[in-house]
């Protein structure tokens, strides 16, 4: 599973901390190393920039 839904999850409230890392199959001092990465943070949305020629 992508490790992005996981978190995603987590973050969302779906799952504990504790059913993340048991998913990862990491242990939770690694879980929370993973969740301060910020290639791993949910992109925000509506952020795109649209470029308009006219």
């Amino acid at each position: 599973m992508d490790k992005r839904k996981v978190i995603l999850a987590y973050r969302r409230g779906f799952i504990t901390i504790q059913e993340c890392a048991q998913i990862m199959g990491i242990d939770s001092m690694q879980i929370m190393k993973i969740m301060n990465d910020p290639t791993l943070a949910e992109p925000l949305r509506g952020s795109s920039i649209e470029i308009v020629h006219g």
